[in-house]
């Protein structure tokens, strides 16, 4: 659902992503542009299936984060293995895929504020490398990709 706030004279609506996803389907459909038009109805399918997972009508917005995170980690490790295999043709195809699911990833944290969570987490769990990360990816709730922040507790370490 659409949330609507007013602002004096103004309304704005912020729509979830799953509502933002499904309207953009719709004009991908109209406009027949090919690659987002099959990207969003995998990321819509991926959500249904999730949704039916969970027994939920609709996600939120953390879960469908998740979701459009998987699949642009899955668009990565593809493009690596088509660059390795020298299919270029396909690695275009992912790379193109991987640029739809961009629009839809929340919005990251900033290295600095990354930094000073992953300080706190360290004075915490001491030299615990796994814990550490455990309360940093917990912190950060979605916000921060974990190969980041494993470079920078391996930093903070000097491992």
């Amino acid at each position: 659902m659409p949330i609507i706030f007013i602002i004096g004279k103004l309304i704005v609506i912020i729509m979830s992503v799953v509502n933002t996803i499904e309207k953009n389907l719709k004009e991908a459909l109209r406009s027949k542009d090919e690659i987002k038009l099959t990207t969003l109805r995998m990321l819509k399918s991926a959500f249904k299936n999730k949704s039916i997972e969970l027994k939920v009508d609709e996600l939120d917005d953390k879960e469908a984060g998740i979701i459009v995170k998987k699949e642009v980690k899955k668009r990565q490790d593809s493009i690596k293995a088509y660059k390795e295999g020298n299919r270029e043709d396909l690695a275009q195809r992912e790379e193109a895929e991987m640029n739809v699911l961009d629009a839809y990833l929340p919005e990251m944290m900033s290295e600095e504020d990354l930094a000073q969570i992953v300080a706190e987490a360290i004075e915490e769990n001491e030299n615990n490398f796994g814990l550490i990360m455990k309360a940093v990816m917990s912190k950060t709730d979605g916000q921060a990709d974990g190969q980041t922040v494993q470079r920078l507790v391996k930093e903070k370490l000097g491992s």
